[in-house]
């Protein structure tokens, strides 16, 4: 979905930093292989990912809704040495997929997946994050929120990815869009919510940006 005019929208991509080669492989194999490869995050969200990530620096990232683990490993650059980052997925015909191109990267090592539902996984991490990823199921953004803000240290980043949904935002709600009522409940909590801060970006589907204070 383009937001500026798709000759703008090409200009920008063309003037930002590349995709690296191993990510064009992925998403080369995720067209080929894998149902619905439009949830890739495409290579300009993940070089906005990647570089979020490197000026955050983080020691421990989470992210919800891994797919074939594309923005995994543009989140995984921006990772201090030693850092971690743990990413859960339901779909456990996509773990193998995923390990292939983690461990083909210089982060496979770091990169922990969890397999199974995240309103279970996520109580059980017993670790605070840094930053933290959520593109996952969208009838549950407001309680993967819930469960995530006492884990993210303060100053860390919460990025919230589809927040505009198709447009579906500013369009009259359907009573039965279940989707289209979470992502409305999402945006309002996270604009209300006093202990972070926030900022949307009309990058491809929306983008949000909130920092704990």
């Amino acid at each position: 979905m383009h937001f500026l005019p798709e000759d703008l929208d090409d200009y920008i991509i063309k003037h930002s930093e590349e995709e690296p080669e191993l990510l064009q492989q992925l998403t080369r194999e995720t067209y080929q292989k894998i149902l619905q490869p439009i949830m890739l995050s495409g290579p300009y969200q993940g070089r906005v990912l990647s570089m979020i990530s490197k000026l955050k620096q983080p020691k421990n990232i989470l992210e919800l809704g891994t797919f074939t683990g594309y923005a995994t490993l543009c989140l995984a650059e921006g990772l201090q040495k030693e850092g971690e980052i743990h990413t859960i997925d339901i779909n456990e015909e996509l773990a193998d997929f995923q390990r292939k191109y983690f461990d083909k990267s210089d982060y496979g090592s770091q990169i922990i997946q969890h397999l199974g539902n995240a309103i279970d996984i996520i109580p059980k991490l017993d670790r605070t994050f840094d930053l933290v990823f959520i593109d996952a199921d969208k009838p549950n953004y407001v309680n993967y929120f819930h469960l995530i803000i006492d884990k993210l240290n303060t100053g860390g980043i919460i990025l919230s990815d589809n927040v505009l949904w198709h447009g579906k935002v500013v369009e009259p709600l359907d009573s039965k869009d279940k989707s289209t009522k979470a992502v409305l409940d999402f945006n309002t909590l996270l604009k209300e919510d006093t202990r972070i801060e926030t900022v949307v970006l009309p990058i491809r589907d929306g983008l949000t940006i909130s920092r704990k204070k």
